[in-house]
């Protein structure tokens, strides 16, 4: 063969990688859409039915739900905080710098733009973003409709556009939380072009109070009212960390809870995650509709639980089941269809999981846990058990069976066998008979501290009361409840300072 027809032969070969290459199919494109504050139980196919959440119960008849999904605790009192560090860095907290872990991450590889840098994703933000802007520097460059911050009244709240890196000026949202997040996410499946996957990440600020959905969602639920939780108590009957009697979340209602109140508050909550489940129903259709159909993973998560009642407890702000777990629903192509695990995961295992959907090696220091096995059923658990610290005043550890709490401040236990008593009614820590029982779970949860080098002690020389002070009279007023809210539920008091509509308010940084 002469020289030219070498030439050729070689030009002919790089003509066809490249052909090859630009029909290559790209990693999955990734819809990734993160509620606030939502209880594991409040979706219909997962047990509820006084509750009306079509679109995920399609969702999950077309997926494979994780059915213990938990929040791994939290360094705040602002959970979401934690949680979001969590899953954007793979790291359990205790694994997070010790010095402000909410925005200092260290030399963690943040999850979207690791995705980029690796695999070619455009990643995306829309809705809230919780982390302080040094984090968010590191994890996207564009992004619509953000919201900079905890918490707001889902119908008057301001946004910021992400161009290049540049937050935008402040404007105002024009619209209902979880609607205009989906305004914005069907906007950009519509537009989205095939050149390069995309990892879209819509992060809705609902079902996290205020309460106020619009009032056809809560009026449908005074009209047909939905039980108390089954573990519902005027009080909770001992001090289980500082926030249970003085912080924001456990002060919008009065102790002792009555079942009125909380039953309206019920309502309200059902009727958030209805507005939500159809704003979910939108992304989803626009995604089925779209030329990325068969090439797009979705996956519907929360950021943690709330209390809503359960134990005499409004917030988060516990280590109790309903306030640590929370969905978690996946749906797409090489997805299980209409299948569920009750595998132990914790929401930050979708790093791991992600990173195998991109055909990524995890980076190192990472303690999420690959999913996908699990959902192939080439294993059933990808642990044994759970460790849930909240700061240094709860801890706890649960396995198939039982469940250990310790509150340190105290010198408190409590023991739960979940296997006949799923919500945490029957403490057995000081019965006869259940000493190894207990003595187990401290073995298992020393294991769980050792490993993640946890600092803080679990009794104290000189322990705090038990007994709770309940003061109705320093219940915390926030400035985002609308008026409605505030009469209802506050005998329409004021506001302590109405903060420009442009800025958090005076001496808060939106937590919560």
């Amino acid at each position: 063969m002469n020289q030219r027809s070498i030439t050729i032969s070689i030009l002919l070969l790089n003509c066809l990688s490249w052909v090859y290459a630009e029909n290559e199919p790209h990693p999955p494109n990734i819809v990734f859409l993160f509620s606030d504050d939502q209880r594991a139980d409040t979706i219909g196919a997962h047990g509820n039915s006084h509750i009306q959440t079509p679109n995920l119960d399609q969702l999950a008849a077309g997926g494979f739900s994780f059915r213990r999904n938990y929040c791994a605790g939290s360094f705040s009192g602002a959970v979401c905080v934690a949680s979001r560090a969590m899953l954007m860095t793979g790291r359990h907290w205790l694994n997070l710098p010790r010095d402000k872990p909410a925005s200092n991450w260290g030399d963690a590889a943040v999850l979207p733009a690791y995705l980029h840098e690796h695999a070619n994703y455009q990643s995306f933000l829309i809705g809230k973003w919780h982390n302080g802007r040094a984090t968010l520097n590191r994890s996207f460059k564009n992004g619509r409709s953000v919201y900079m911050g905890g918490m707001a009244n889902h119908a008057d709240f301001m946004v910021q556009d992400l161009t290049d890196g540049k937050l935008g000026a402040k404007r105002d949202a024009k619209g209902f939380s979880s609607t205009v997040f989906a305004n914005e996410a069907v906007r950009y499946i519509k537009q989205a072009k095939d050149d390069q996957p995309f990892f879209l990440y819509v992060a809705f600020m609902a079902p996290h109070d205020p309460r106020n959905p619009p009032q056809e969602y809560r009026e449908m639920y005074y009209n047909r009212r939905p039980p108390l939780p089954k573990n519902f108590l005027p009080e909770h009957p001992f001090q289980n960390a500082p926030q249970a009697t003085s912080g924001r979340d456990e002060g919008l209602s009065s102790w002792p809870r009555s079942e009125k109140v909380i039953g309206d508050q019920l309502c309200e909550y059902y009727g958030l995650v209805t507005h939500l489940d159809k704003q979910v129903g939108r992304i989803v259709n626009a995604v089925r509709s779209s030329p990325h159909a068969d090439n797009t993973i979705i996956i519907y998560t929360a950021d943690h639980g709330l209390a809503m009642g359960s134990h005499g407890l409004l917030g988060k702000q516990n280590i109790y089941e309903q306030s640590m777990r929370c969905p978690l629903i996946l749906s797409g192509p090489g997805v299980p269809q209409g299948k569920s695990s009750n595998a132990f995961t914790y929401v930050h295992d979708l790093y791991a999981t992600l990173c195998d959907f991109a055909n990524l090696k995890t980076p190192a220091g990472i303690d999420s846990r690959c999913l996908t096995p699990v959902m192939n059923e080439d294993v059933d658990n990808v642990r044994d058990s759970l460790f849930l610290p909240f700061q240094d005043n709860q801890r706890s550890v649960r396995n198939r069976q039982w469940k250990l709490h310790v509150y340190p401040k105290i010198n408190h236990l409590q023991l739960f066998d979940l296997s006949a008593d799923p919500h945490e009614m029957n403490d057995l820590a000081t019965l006869p008979g259940h000493k190894a029982d207990v003595d187990s779970m401290l073995k298992l949860m020393e294991s769980w501290r050792k490993r993640l080098d946890d600092p803080y002690p679990l009794t104290v020389p000189n322990p705090e009361p038990k007994k709770p002070k309940y003061d109705n009279s320093k219940r915390v007023l926030d400035v985002w409840q609308p008026k409605w809210i505030r009469d209802k539920y506050f005998n329409g008091r004021s506001p302590p300072s109405r903060p420009k509509r442009s800025a958090a308010p005076k001496g808060r940084t939106n937590k919560r």
